[in-house]
């Protein structure tokens, strides 16, 4: 293709790890480079990388970010203790996401990429569940320790004004483990105001739940913010949209989730989001049939892909043995970015093509090409299995006609 789709502001762009990686330089070599002038501002965040920089690559992701507007994320590892001694890694670092949302705070909007071919595990489910989940706080920014000998563990808290305040944990008789963990009701706020804003977008009901009869302050909170915000700022829009808000308990929730229609903007705390997010996804076919955009309250977005970075095959893959690896949600966070950028830089052709990419990758499942996890799904009679770069061709024949 002769001439390329320019582009003015770059996106920032964030490599992962293992077998995503590899995804991520398919996408751009065979659907990306050949017809757009790609900019972006790279940041490599594999395991490797972090660990030589102390991890300060990460944080310098997330300021350009701030600087850009629009970031593109690849699937990281969160090393464990296992990853520690793989990797040789200097310490177990924290999540690249977690890090990456404490910066930028905001809200993770989550919902499922729908075929026709593959229909809900939850029978009832007839329209696509949108997760939002608050993305800063919580067990994400937590303080741990580990009791090794009995003693006192206090909650204590200084005023600027030097007036303090303590309560006691939990007297320890023995070993044990304590965890300390904040949130911030400026943060809660903008969460509300984010999940309000997008569900009337999107003209869909909210829910939002927390455990606020066990947690009668620290949920208790979220809940309180979450009503006032409505009370005062969104009540008469979504009566005039006629959509509703509801709240209840998570566990009512979930239940009540599973025997909907489906439908709603279901706005969960961070780790509860985390949890439901994977469950959605998993319930409306593949965690790899998902798309994630991280909203702040000042307008910055970051698209990720809401798996991991697909160990086993990346080992096959090492082996030179084929894979067959879905590379769906990857290949949807850079056509959300890309959309987006050329949304804000006012790039009709920009966003008209990350839309013919998204078309033809749906219509390559759909006319039943795919990978093997979505072919175990898939009610088409006739399939035709390929493996990881098939797929991304085929998509490409498809994106050419359309082109």
């Amino acid at each position: 293709m002769s001439n390329k789709i320019a582009m003015k502001v770059p996106l920032v762009e964030m490599d992962g790890d293992e077998m995503t990686r590899v995804i991520w330089k398919m996408i751009k070599d065979i659907l990306l480079t050949p017809y757009i002038d790609l900019k972006t501002e790279y940041y490599d965040l594999g395991l490797e990388k972090r660990d030589e920089t102390e991890d300060r690559i990460t944080v310098e992701a997330a300021e350009a970010i701030k600087k850009y507007g629009v970031g593109v994320k690849c699937a990281t590892i969160t090393p464990n203790a296992e990853r520690v001694k793989e990797y040789n890694l200097k310490k177990m670092w924290k999540s690249p996401n977690g890090t990456i949302r404490a910066i930028l705070d905001g809200t993770v909007f989550r919902a499922p990429i729908l075929v026709k071919s593959i229909k809900p595990f939850v029978r009832t489910w007839e329209k696509p569940i949108i997760i939002a989940r608050h993305a800063y706080g919580d067990v994400y920014k937590d303080v741990e320790y580990r009791v090794t000998k009995p003693g006192k563990v206090e909650l204590v808290f200084t005023s600027d004004d030097g007036e303090v305040s303590r309560q006691t944990v939990h007297e320890f008789a023995g070993e044990g483990v304590v965890l300390g963990m904040h949130n911030l009701d400026k943060s809660i706020k903008s969460f509300a105001r984010a999940c309000f804003t997008y569900a009337l977008d999107q003209k869909t009901d909210v829910w939002f739940a927390t455990k606020d009869t066990i947690s009668k302050v620290y949920d208790h909170t979220f809940k309180d913010i979450f009503q006032e915000i409505y009370e005062n700022e969104f009540k008469d829009k979504f009566e005039e949209a006629g959509i509703d808000y509801f709240y209840t308990l998570i566990d009512d929730a979930v239940a009540r989730v599973i025997r909907s229609k489906g439908g709603m903007l279901w706005a969960c705390k961070n780790y509860d989001g985390d949890v439901m997010s994977d469950m959605v996804a998993t319930a409306f076919g593949s965690l790899a049939m998902m798309t994630s955009v991280l909203v702040s309250p000042e307008g910055y977005y970051e698209y990720e892909a809401a798996h991991g970075t697909v160990q086993r095959h990346y080992y096959k893959h090492l082996k030179g043995e084929e894979t067959s690896t879905n590379s769906i949600a990857t290949l949807f966070a850079w056509t959300g970015a890309l959309k987006k950028r050329g949304e804000i830089d006012g790039l009709n052709d920009l966003v008209e093509f990350a839309q013919k990419l998204e078309d033809a990758s749906l219509r390559t499942i759909d006319e039943g090409v795919m990978t093997k996890d979505l072919a175990l799904l898939s009610d088409i009679a006739d399939k035709k299995v390929v493996n990881t770069e098939e797929f991304l061709l085929a998509i490409k024949e498809r994106l050419e006609e359309s082109l």
